[in-house]
């Protein structure tokens, strides 16, 4: 009789600590996100309100994460650099003077050149994150996040 009492006792213990576990493993979505490198993250998560770059960017900085979108008009042909996108843009956020500058964006540098992608394909990117500011020294262009060495593919 004594062993079914202990018993007993013991499975609310279990449940609890299962339970505190499995609340904390939940708190932490950076360790969520890293566990999959193949889960998309969104480009939102990486800045907070104030444009800052979030924990998770910071966590997440110098490792192969994959983000989805639009490729944006290249600023150039036969490019190794194209502009990852939340929304379809029809034209270059760059070159039209009355567009607004989208600010969910993100600089994707390939190791080769890059097949261009119609700007209603959604895509799918992999590459290591960096963040930082960075002018591109060929083509001017300022980022202050972006994929290096990263892969395209139709998603």
């Amino acid at each position: 009789m004594t062993e079914a009492t202990d018993n007993m006792t013991d499975k609310p213990m279990l449940r609890r600590t299962f339970l505190a576990a499995g609340s904390a493993f939940l708190a932490t979505p950076a360790l969520v996100v890293q566990a999959a490198a193949d889960d998309p993250i969104k480009l939102r998560t990486l800045y907070n309100r104030d444009r800052s770059f979030s924990d998770l960017a910071k966590s997440l900085e110098g490792t192969r994460v994959t983000v989805e979108g639009f490729m944006a008009p290249p600023l150039k042909a036969d490019a190794s650099f194209f502009v990852l996108t939340k929304m379809p843009m029809a034209v270059c956020p760059f070159c039209e003077t009355e567009a607004e500058w989208p600010d969910d964006i993100l600089a994707v540098y390939t190791k080769r050149t890059l097949k261009v992608m119609p700007f209603n394909v959604r895509i799918v990117t992999q590459g290591e994150l960096a963040l930082g500011t960075y002018t591109d020294p060929e083509l001017g262009f300022v980022s202050r996040v972006r994929l290096v060495d990263a892969t395209v593919r139709e998603g």
